[in-house]
């Protein structure tokens, strides 16, 4: 891509190479989304169309974000610094990557999805049941993160992070994709602060986030929280950089194609849906409201095709937010209808300093309440039961009173705290205070998108992370918008802080040492504790010796309940094999006489019946088994109320017998 530098004479200045750098990481995404989303829709999503159309995207994009890019005030050692943050954040996290193929949390399923759309194109799933000699009512083809529908089995999740994690599959390196995603938003969040806060702090701001255990955890593993951030945190530069409708309508777009990766995003973008209806009251276009309104929509239009049963599993969650929705877009029209009346009206002097005191207040109420509030859960749900079951088993390991109903979402500041430290969040809470009250004299404008964000998003995901509280697993809600978040606000209240000092007469050389201890330190002890631990590491051969070991012309059947949660979709999609597993009742293993009905109808189909179990009894009735699958790993630690410091072990055991 060719960029219009104003001056061709010369090379670019340091400041414009971070500028452009630290977006173009969101224009990708949202280039490869934008290619890859009508292409799985058309069932056609292969690597050269997609390739071609994302090459084609991003140049546009690229034309619309780049000719007019600011000449950031930044020098050349604070650029290289920059990079050399997401160049150590890249190479350490690859060397620790996980490798989380086997099924038994979202990264695994996140895995399993991408390799089925980079090999196959097209969704859903199909069953296969020919392969079993037709329908029967002992088969079942869904497990977990992969839905049951008529004649096909439905992914969990919104397709954008699978498509994204579906170009290193076709690269040879799908494990290596997160790392590299690390790396675009670690630039990301350094570019967001250079522009709001100095390039002076973006190496700081840098270093906090990726050295933040949430971030290692989520930049190794294919979690979909990293492409949001770098969407969400890409649309604040982008938007701050915007000098024209069309830059604007980008920056929206950006923003929407969020809700794309997570259905949560909708939350967090709308505080953009507000600000878009502020600038239309200003008169200042409906460019951001048309981008955002596109993005959201091929978001929403993503959820509606290939994941509805995902969504009507959380439709608990889904429609209040949905309901919040409209009702933020109600209140922008007849605000934005209203604007000329508004005018006229003068807010009370007094306005910007109740709202700086209700920052500080918020804050507070978050602190004690561990104290005036226990949340609890009473299961209703099959999955309220399985978490209830979880929580029991947790917390007999934690050595903590038995409680299944505790949810421990009183203690979400608390968590934040653990992964930034406490300076960080007193630094973040002075920032926002002060930033609310110079909004009164519009002099810190360009603060009022990325403040509304953070705060907005912040508070809402304290008060229901909605997630099983286990950490490291629960630390991934914080990673989005939180984490970054209160980073950039933070970094922000020590160059305010400073600034003062430096006004009153005060020597500030001694500050920035004491910025770097203050910010860094808290977050590295926490962190220590298990960022050299790489975890689950094994699957990748194990699951590799199990597709070698299985015929290219078997039916394999499941006849055991947690090799079938965590196998079905790894033996369909990674080995290419039909699958399913033998409906049970209440115990692990199924009826023999329905084994033994389905392996004769899988020879009538002219195919080779393979059962796959845990334990080697389990198969004896049908063959002699064989072991495939011996793995001893290591696994997340399971911690409820305090940080993780280690990890646990994980042994995984796959029988298999061909029956004779």
């Amino acid at each position: 891509m060719t960029l219009a530098w104003p001056d061709h004479s010369r090379r670019p200045s340091a400041g414009r190479v971070l500028a452009v750098a630290t977006v173009l990481p969101a224009l990708a995404v949202a280039a490869w989304l934008l290619a890859g989303l009508p292409l799985l829709l058309a069932g056609w999503f292969k690597p050269f169309p997609v390739t071609v159309l994302a090459g084609a995207v991003l140049v546009v994009l690229g034309k619309v974000a780049l000719t007019r890019m600011p000449d950031l005030d930044a020098t050349a050692r604070q650029v290289g610094g920059v990079f050399g943050v997401a160049l150590l954040s890249l190479v350490g996290n690859a060397i620790l990557h996980s490798e989380q193929l086997i099924v038994r949390r979202d990264p695994a399923t996140y895995a399993q999805y991408a390799i089925w759309i980079a090999r196959n194109g097209s969704l859903p799933v199909p069953q296969q049941a020919e392969a079993f000699g037709g329908a029967d009512p002992a088969l079942r083809f869904d497990s977990i993160g992969f839905y049951d529908a008529p004649g096909a089995v439905v992914p969990q999740f919104l397709p954008g992070p699978p498509m994204l994690f579906a170009a290193g599959e076709w690269l040879g390196g799908l494990l290596f994709t997160p790392p590299v995603l690390g790396a675009l938003a670690t630039l990301v969040l350094a570019g967001a602060v250079a522009r709001l806060v100095g390039a002076r702090w973006a190496v700081l701001a840098a270093l906090a986030f990726a050295i933040s255990l949430p971030i290692l955890y989520t930049s190794r593993a294919t979690f979909s929280e990293i492409p949001s951030l770098i969407l969400i945190f890409g649309g604040i530069a982008l938007l701050h950089d915007a000098r024209g409708r069309w830059d604007s309508a980008l920056a929206g777009l950006v923003f929407g194609l969020a809700v794309l990766v997570r259905i949560d995003a909708l939350r967090d973008v709308l505080p953009v849906l507000a600000f878009a209806g502020l600038l239309i009251a200003l008169r200042r276009g409906f460019s951001l409201l048309a981008g955002l309104a596109v993005g959201v929509g091929l978001g929403l239009v993503a959820a509606r095709t290939f994941a509805g049963p995902y969504l009507a599993d959380l439709s608990n969650s889904v429609r209040p937010l949905l309901l919040i929705s409209v009702a933020v877009l109600v209140l922008t029209a007849v605000g934005t209808a209203l604007a000329g009346r508004l005018s006229r009206l003068r807010p009370p002097r007094w306005l910007p300093e109740v709202g700086a005191g209700l920052v500080v207040l918020v804050m507070l109420g978050l602190a004690v309440r561990p104290w005036v509030q226990t949340v609890r859960r009473t299961p209703n749900t099959p999955g309220d039961w399985r978490t209830f079951e979880f929580l029991v088993a947790t917390q007999k390991n934690n050595g903590l009173p038995i409680d299944g109903t505790r949810l421990y979402f009183e203690d979400s500041l608390y968590w934040v705290i653990w992964y930034v430290g406490v300076p960080v969040v007193v630094f973040a809470t002075l920032a926002a205070a002060v930033l609310v009250r110079r909004l009164r004299d519009g002099s810190s404008f360009e603060w009022l998108l990325p403040l509304a964000i953070i705060g907005w998003t912040t508070v809402t995901t304290l008060l229901r992370p909605e997630i099983t509280p286990d950490h490291p697993w629960a630390s991934r809600r914080l990673v989005p918008v939180v984490i970054p978040g209160l980073i950039m606000l933070a970094v922000w209240g020590l160059a305010w802080c400073r600034d003062r000092l430096g006004r009153r007469g005060h020597g500030t050389r001694w500050f920035g040492a004491a910025a770097v201890v203050l910010v860094l330190a808290p977050v590295a002890v926490t962190s220590i504790g298990i960022a050299f631990t790489p975890i689950e590491r094994g699957e990748r051969a194990a699951v590799e010796r199990l597709c070698e070991s299985i015929p290219s012309d078997a039916s394999v059947l499941i006849v055991e309940r947690v090799t079938a949660d965590r196998f079905s979709q790894v033996v369909r999609g990674t080995c290419g094999v039909p699958t399913a597993q033998v409906r049970r009742s209440s115990a692990d293993t199924p009826s023999p006489v329905a084994v033994r009905r389905l392996i004769e109808k899988i020879r009538k189909a002219g195919r080779a019946p393979v059962l796959l179990a845990a334990e080697s009894g389990q198969l004896t009735p049908y063959g002699t088994p064989r072991h495939v699958v011996a793995l001893d790993t290591r696994q997340d630690e399971r911690s409820l109320v305090a940080p993780p410091d280690g990890a646990w072990r994980l042994v995984v055991n796959v029988w298999m017998t061909r029956p004779a």
